[in-house]
């Protein structure tokens, strides 16, 4: 295991990151252990509404609660490959390929989940991204240790009940402090 288990918490760029990728961006960390981590970006929407991902694969999306949600980047890695995060499913089905993630929500790339939903079924609150965030073994902590990133537990309200725009600053809030007072500078005693 790693020295600090991360997951089920948000990862915050720290203000001023130079990685494009990841300026400005929050993570929901599904997965974080001794290999490394792995990460959905959850403010990023691209130009693609979930009915138009759904054409995509020949299924129907008749459901307005959906149909005009963005598809979200969800990291660089595996772009082409979509990725669900949701509630863990109350009404009792599993999915071919699903990560439950301990104390938090569940991950789910099989294109079950998708039918189900087509379908008036599934989960009742999702996020949906092309790609996902990856880390190899001691990579995260070593960007953590240099000030490229901020952590703290996820709420599922940032997630499903945020305003995209907000997601950041919501976040942000979960530290409790005025992340105008933060400093890219690491302090060395």
């Amino acid at each position: 295991m790693a020295a600090i288990d991360l997951t089920n918490q948000f990862l915050i760029a720290m203000p001023g990151m130079a990685d494009d990728t990841f300026a400005g961006a929050v993570v929901y960390l599904c997965e974080h252990n001794a290999r490394g981590a792995l990460g959905l970006v959850i403010n990023k929407p691209i130009d693609i509404k979930l009915k138009n991902l759904f054409e995509r694969v020949d299924l129907a999306l008749d459901r307005d609660d959906f149909a005009e949600q963005p598809v979200y980047y969800g990291g660089p890695v595996q772009t082409e490959r979509g990725f669900v995060l949701h509630e863990k499913g109350g009404d009792g089905s599993g999915y071919s390929s699903t990560m439950s993630v301990p104390g938090g929500l569940e991950m789910t790339t099989s294109k079950d989940v998708l039918e189900a939903l087509s379908q008036g079924a599934g989960p009742r609150r999702v996020l949906v991204t092309l790609g996902y965030s990856g880390w190899d073994a001691g990579q995260l902590e070593d960007e953590i240790g240099r000030n490229g990133w901020l952590n703290v537990n996820a709420d599922p309200e940032v997630i499903f009940g945020t305003p995209v725009e907000q997601r950041y600053d919501r976040a942000l809030g979960l530290l409790g402090f005025d992340p105008r007072m933060l400093s890219q500078d690491a302090g060395h005693a």
